[in-house]
C-alpha cells in the first residue's frame, strides 16, 4: 500500500505559517480570561506599583525611615502579587486551579494591597523629606492604590451581579401553599 493512500482521507494538509498553531509564549498566553478593563486596571496595578517601588529605591537618604521602609516594603509586594495574579490569569496554570479560588484570592488580594498600599502612602507622606524621587513614588503609591481598589469595587459589583442572577426568583403560588395535601 502506499502512504498517500492510507493517510489522505484523514490528514488534514500543512496549515502554513499564517493560520498553524501559536507557537513559543504565545502558545501560553490567554489574555481574554479577564475582561479588556480588568487586564488594563492589572497591567496599571503592575507598571504603578513597580514605578512607585522604583522611585522610593533612588531615594539616598532619609531622616524618618520607617514610613519609607514600609512604603518600600508594600510597594514590591504589591508589585510582586499583581505579577502573580497576572501570572495566574494569563497560562495554563488557570485550568489547573479552580476557578473560583483564583477568583476569590484575586478579590481578597486586591483589596487588601490597594488598602494597605493606601495606608503606605499615607505614612510616606507624613515621613518624607519633599524629595523629587519621593513625591513621585507617593504619586505613584496613591495612584496604584486606587487602582487596586478600583479593581476591588468592579469586582464587588461583577459579583453582586452575579449572586442576583443565581438568586431564583419566588414564582410559587401562595394558594399552592394553603391547599390540603390530598384535596
Amino acid at each position: 500500500m502506499e502512504n498517500g493512500a492510507v493517510y489522505s482521507p484523514t490528514t488534514e494538509e500543512d496549515p502554513g505559517p499564517a493560520r498553524g498553531p501559536r507557537s513559543g509564549l504565545a502558545a501560553y498566553s490567554f489574555l481574554d480570561r479577564l475582561r479588556w478593563d480588568r487586564r488594563v486596571l492589572k497591567g496599571l496595578q503592575l507598571l504603578l506599583s513597580l514605578l512607585a517601588f522604583i522611585c522610593e529605591e533612588v531615594v539616598s537618604q532619609c531622616t524618618l525611615c520607617g514610613g519609607l521602609y514600609f512604603f518600600e516594603f508594600v510597594s514590591c509586594s504589591a508589585f510582586l502579587l499583581s505579577l502573580l495574579i497576572l501570572i495566574v490569569y494569563c497560562t495554563p496554570f488557570y485550568e489547573r486551579v479552580d476557578t473560583t479560588k483564583v477568583k476569590s484570592s484575586d478579590f481578597y488580594i486586591t483589596l487588601g494591597t490597594g488598602c494597605v498600599f493606601l495606608l503606605a502612602s499615607i505614612i510616606f507622606v507624613s515621613t518624607h523629606d519633599r524629595t523629587s524621587a519621593e513625591i513621585a513614588a507617593i504619586v505613584f503609591g496613591f495612584i496604584a492604590s486606587f487602582m487596586f481598589l478600583l479593581d476591588f469595587v468592579i469586582m464587588l459589583c461583577a459579583k453582586r451581579q452575579e449572586s442576583q442572577l443565581r438568586k431564583p426568583e419566588n414564582t410559587t403560588r401562595a394558594e399552592a401553599l394553603t391547599e390540603p395535601l390530598n384535596a
